[in-house]
């Protein structure tokens, strides 16, 4: 077989030699790390990472190959959206052979769908060190067919593109409304009751959308802009979605008139970011950011914690709350916010991924808490 070279060169200048897969085109953007053992089909699409080149730690990716797109109450079954949105895959092993029952073709032949670059053959433990000592930095895919690797003019033939400085939201938002309902099988069916739900979607994953309408909720999800106040509904979701959250100010602003009108909310991720924002709070960027399966977090006054599933380059500053909220969820490892509550009113929101895919589920009773809130 023959192999393409391929190179992943990082903001300060460390370079890092493989071979290419998936398509062979040049890309930059933000180089994170995920450390989930399984679940790339489910990364790959998350809208979370969208402009970010992914580095999942474990060695072995594509060895149960990609799933089928098939739909499910108007979803794709197996995915957190329609499509691939990362910019590029970096892994240290490929399986070019693929097993698993329900496999429809390679990892490599579904990055080449959407022309997504992969590179493999390179020490990912070693970029996630990096990366963990000096911070996120940008980082580019080149290819190169030649045996001299990169040159000097190779090596600045692509600019390094932060897409953080773009609204990265408005790229992954629903173009429209959408209605999702619960079919007879959820478990609020015998209730005779569906709570109407308002998903504002910022690039939330599949997954929040089925998490809702398994527990007999009917799910209006509206784009990020959207002024869904003049809806009808029982209580509003704020998804989770990419980048930089002080971008979204009309849905900060549609935030603060829902909180007046009193209704419950919750949110997850970036939406945990923007009711922050809207109850006044400031948010930072993190040094490398929290993207792995398996961080714990402690919820405040108890001595409960859980293990989560997170990935956001932001956080919140619990000391900009005002008097009338309170942190909900922290980090225990580096002490960050990972949620927010309000102290009278149904309004709460958590950093990491309750309903994540695939897993941790500790948390996914959070969703009963928002839909018994709903119900009243």
């Amino acid at each position: 077989m023959n192999k393409k070279k391929a190179y992943l060169i990082l903001e300060d200048g460390t370079t890092f030699q493989g071979f290419s897969f998936g398509a062979a085109a040049p890309v930059s953007g933000e180089v994170v790390f995920n450390t989930a053992m399984t679940g790339y089909p489910e990364s790959l699409t998350d809208p979370s990472y969208c402009g970010q080149i992914l580095v999942p730690t474990f060695p072995l990716i594509g060895n149960y190959g990609v799933p089928p797109m098939t739909a499910e109450n108007g979803l794709p079954k197996f995915f957190e959206s329609d499509k691939i949105h990362i910019k590029a895959l970096v892994i240290s092993d490929y399986s070019f052979e693929f097993s698993h029952w329900n496999a429809e073709k390679s990892l490599d032949e579904w990055l080449k769908e959407y022309n997504v670059p992969g590179i493999y053959g390179v020490d990912t433990r070693q970029i996630t060190k990096i990366i963990r000592e000096r911070g996120v930095m940008l980082g580019k895919i080149e290819i190169v067919d030649d045996e001299d690797g990169v040159n000097e003019d190779k090596n600045t033939s692509l600019a390094f593109d932060d897409p953080n400085e773009e609204n990265l939201v408005a790229k992954v938002s629903c173009k429209e409304v959408q209605v999702f309902k619960a079919d007879n099988n959820s478990q609020l069916s015998n209730s005779h009751i569906s709570p109407k739900i308002v998903l504002v979607d910022c690039g939330c994953k599949y997954n929040i959308i089925r998490c809702l309408v398994n527990r007999g909720a009917t799910v209006t999800c509206v784009p990020w802009d959207y002024d869904f106040t003049t809806l009808d509904y029982d209580g509003l979701m704020l998804g989770n979605g990419p980048g930089n959250p002080t971008m979204c100010g009309k849905t900060v602003e549609h935030i603060q008139k829902a909180m007046e009108i009193g209704k419950p909310i919750f949110g997850i991720c970036l939406g945990n970011q923007l009711l922050s924002l809207a109850a006044g709070a400031n948010t930072y960027k993190l040094k490398y950011g929290h993207r792995s399966h398996n961080q714990p977090a402690l919820e405040v006054g108890t001595n409960r914690a859980v293990i989560t599933s997170q990935n956001h380059g932001y956080a919140v500053d619990t000391a900009t709350l005002g008097n009338d909220w309170e942190p909900y969820f922290v980090n225990l490892n580096d002490g960050t916010n990972e949620g927010i509550r309000h102290k009278t009113k149904p309004f709460f929101s958590v950093q990491f991924h309750p309903e994540a895919v695939s897993g941790p589920n500790d948390t996914e009773y959070l969703f009963d808490k928002f839909i018994a809130l709903c119900k009243k």
